[in-house]
């Protein structure tokens, strides 16, 4: 029996198109494909590899606007972000084509002979892509893999899958071998799932909630299959009574707001020294109703609507009614999963929208008294992914960037995912660093070779 699933644009909840889902005998015959093209793969010259990688980086950059405007109305996102998203596809398959003529190994002195190593490609990588960013997180697995001579079996969630079915028939256009690089449809429990128990699958790269990673991380332990996992967070946007609190709170809405909130790396805790508490707020206020939730195809569009509407009522159930809103932006009305950026202000300790990841629009502001304090308030969570500190103090931004729990940090700025430098949580954040030149370390097994040289 043929499964398919409907895709809705979120903003329309108009269904754009079906999609098959793949089944267990279908999972497993691609798996022994992906097996088998992974041979001639990693025999290729690592020029040969190089090339065929740019090839792809070029192939995807020519569609850059079919891509965004496909994620549009399949994720909701703006436009501008869809097109950086696109281009960020593009830009992680050009850094990692220089990856295959730089996989070096070393050479060890020892006595009585020669100690080298070599980097040798695992075999097949699973890739599970969430909903939130179908593109980007798509090939921050499969780009680094590839170049480290692996084959690629990647699951797109069930919500998004479109990108990612295209940018498979790109690859393949571009001259990838059949097998190298194939896109799975179909349900976590089936294509997921089967990825995580199948033995030729020798690593599980997974974006999603700390839940499933705690699942598939234990079902790994079975066969001691690798894992990058990048899971939820809770970051905090720290601001001292020091910093410029103009442009602070300027770029406050969009830490947050952004993708919707939908993004592990949202700044949804605001922590502001009490001091300057009231007056943060004044300037954020305006910021926060000015913000612009449009429809995501509007090139003015700052914000689209949620993923869909059962993720609609886990967010709004944060924002129960009596909720401390201390003031809220707008969203359409009508047709959609729209749900406007929300403010908190006063919000109690210990309150789940204080402690607990919303994946929405909807900010906690939370005053401190110093710099101990705040750092305190920072690390009073189980996650550890990212955040940002807004100090005029170098020496305080240095301190309290050493002293939060969490893997990457921005000073004056919201800025924590660049392609060519490591991304990755700390505590129940994540495992592993995915982006820049660790990411290939996770992707290799390091072998070490003695050659006797005495008689």
């Amino acid at each position: 029996m043929t499964t398919t699933t409907d895709v809705v644009n979120p903003a329309t909840e108009e269904v754009i198109e079906q999609v098959h889902l793949l089944g267990p005998e279908e999972v497993d015959s691609a798996i022994e494909r992906a097996a088998a093209a992974q041979r001639g793969w990693a025999r290729l010259a690592p020029g040969e590899r190089a090339r065929l990688l740019r090839r792809a980086a070029e192939a995807v950059d020519g569609a850059a606007e079919e891509l965004a405007r496909l994620e549009v109305s399949n994720a909701g996102h703006t436009i501008s972000n869809a097109r950086f998203e696109a281009g960020n596809v593009r830009d992680v398959l050009a850094y990692y084509s220089g990856a295959p003529e730089r996989l070096f190994g070393r050479q060890i002195p020892v006595a009585g002979g020669i100690d080298v190593t070599f980097r040798e490609p695992l075999g097949v990588v699973g890739v599970i892509v969430p909903w939130n960013f179908p593109m980007p997180i798509a090939s921050w697995g499969f780009a680094p893999a590839l170049a480290a001579g692996n084959a690629v079996v990647l699951k797109p969630a069930e919500l998004t899958p479109l990108t990612a079915i295209r940018i498979g028939e790109l690859l393949l256009e571009a001259g990838i071998p059949e097998g190298v690089f194939q896109v799975l449809p179909g349900k976590g429990s089936i294509v997921g799932w089967r990825f995580v128990t199948h033995p030729l699958v020798r690593k599980i790269c997974f974006t999603g909630s700390t839940d499933v990673g705690k699942k598939i991380m234990a079902g790994c332990a079975d066969q001691v299959k690798r894992v990058t996992l990048e899971l939820g967070g809770k970051s905090a946007n720290v601001v001292f009574a020091d910093a410029d609190l103009e442009r602070a709170a300027a770029s406050a809405p969009a830490a947050v707001f952004d993708n919707a909130g939908q993004d592990c790396c949202a700044r949804s805790r605001l922590l502001i020294e009490a001091s300057v508490h009231d007056r943060f707020l004044e300037l954020l206020e305006p910021a926060v109703r000015s913000f612009r939730v449009l429809d995501p195809a509007d090139e003015s569009s700052q914000m689209g609507p949620l993923i869909s509407a059962q993720h609609r009522a886990a967010v709004a159930a944060f924002v129960p009614e009596g909720a401390p809103v201390a003031f809220a932006g707008t969203a359409p009305s009508g047709p959609g999963y729209w749900f406007p950026p929300t403010v908190l202000a006063p919000v109690a300790p210990g309150s789940a929208a204080l402690s607990e990841e919303i994946f929405g629009p909807v900010l906690s502001v939370v005053p401190f008294e110093d710099e101990a304090d705040a750092i305190r308030i920072a690390n009073d969570t189980n996650y550890g992914l990212s955040g940002s500190i807004w100090t005029r103090d170098v020496g305080k931004a240095l301190r309290v960037a050493r002293a939060i729990d969490t893997g990457a940090l921005s000073v004056n700025s919201h800025s924590s995912v660049r392609y060519w430098t490591p991304f990755g949580g700390f505590k129940q954040s994540g495992l592993g660093r995915e982006l820049g030149p660790d990411a290939l370390d996770g992707f290799t097994e390091l072998k070490n070779v003695f050659i006797a040289t005495d008689d």
